[in-house]
C-alpha cells in the first residue's frame, strides 16, 4: 500500500502473475497527475521494495516525464494508446464467425499469438527471463474462464484463421488480444471478428468497446480508426529496473 499523502495521484500494486512468470518481484505505479517533489520523493521510496516496476505516465504527463527521465534509470518502453467506440445498435454477426465463452484449450489460436510489437520483447531484461512467451500464456489462462470469450473466425476449410479476445467490464468490452492467421489471403477477417464482438458486446448491455495497442503498432491504429474507433488517451509506459 502507498501512503495516504500520495494516493490521490498514484495508484501502486503488486504485479503477482509478473513476479510469477519473470521469477523478479514486480509492480506497477500509474501516475494520475503531476506529482509535487513530496509525493514523488515517497513514491521513489517505494520503488524501492521491488526489482522491477513498470510506471504508467497517465496522458505522457510531461512534468512526471522529467521527474522519471532526471531522478531514475528508468526508462521508455511502450507508448499505450487508447481507443473507445460506442456502441448504438443495429449489428450483425458476419456468416463465418462464432463467439465462445470460457473456450477449451485450443493449439490453433496458440499458434497465432505472433505480436511484433510488445515491451515484453523489447525490454531486453524481459525477453531473457521468456517475454516473448507472455502472449502465449495470457491465451493459455484465459481458456476455460467463463469471464473471457472468444470471436473466431474460420476459412472456406472450417480452419480457424482468427480470432478476437475480449471480456467484459462496467458496461464495457474490452478487447484484449486479436489476431488473424499469417496464411489469410483474403482481407476483411479483422473487420468481421470487430463487428461479431461490437454486436456480442451490444447484446450484453454494454454500451462501448475499449482497446489499447502501442504507438509502434501503425497497422493496429489505421485498424481501429478503419472500424470507427476513437482515441482517447495516449499513456508512456516506463520500466524501472533495480
Amino acid at each position: 500500500m502507498i501512503g495516504k499523502s500520495i494516493e490521490s495521484a498514484v495508484t501502486f500494486y503488486e504485479l503477482k502473475w509478473d513476479t510469477e512468470f519473470f521469477g523478479v518481484s514486480c509492480a506497477k505505479a500509474v501516475l494520475t497527475k503531476p506529482l509535487s517533489l513530496d509525493e514523488w520523493n515517497e513514491l521513489k521510496v517505494r520503488f524501492q521494495e521491488y526489482q522491477f516496476i513498470s510506471i504508467e505516465n497517465r496522458d505522457s504527463n510531461p512534468f512526471n516525464a522529467q521527474l522519471l527521465g532526471k531522478d531514475t534509470t528508468a526508462f521508455l518502453a511502450d507508448v499505450n494508446i487508447q481507443f473507445v467506440k460506442k456502441l448504438e445498435g443495429a449489428y450483425e454477426i458476419p456468416k463465418n464467425i462464432s463467439v465462445h465463452q470460457a473456450l477449451e484449450r485450443n493449439g490453433h489460436v496458440i499458434e497465432m499469438a505472433d505480436f511484433k510489437y510488445s515491451k515484453f520483447i523489447e525490454d531486453r531484461e524481459l525477453l531473457k527471463r521468456g517475454g516473448d512467451k507472455v502472449y502465449h500464456q495470457w491465451l493459455i489462462n484465459s481458456f476455460n474462464k467463463p469471464d473471457k470469450y472468444y470471436a473466431l473466425s474460420k476459412d472456406e476449410q472450417g480452419e480457424i484463421n482468427g480470432f478476437l479476445l475480449h471480456s467484459y467490464s462496467n458496461n464495457a468490452c474490452v478487447i484484449e488480444l486479436i489476431a488473424v492467421s499469417s496464411t489469410t489471403t483474403r482481407g476483411g477477417t479483422g473487420t468481421s471478428l470487430f463487428k461479431t464482438v461490437e454486436y456480442a458486446a451490444y447484446q450484453n448491455g454494454c454500451n462501448k468497446i475499449k482497446v489499447g495497442t502501442q504507438v509502434r503498432n501503425i497497422g493496429a491504429i489505421n485498424f481501429y480508426h478503419k472500424v470507427g474507433c476513437k482515441q482517447v488517451g495516449c499513456h508512456q509506459v516506463y520500466h524501472l529496473w533495480n
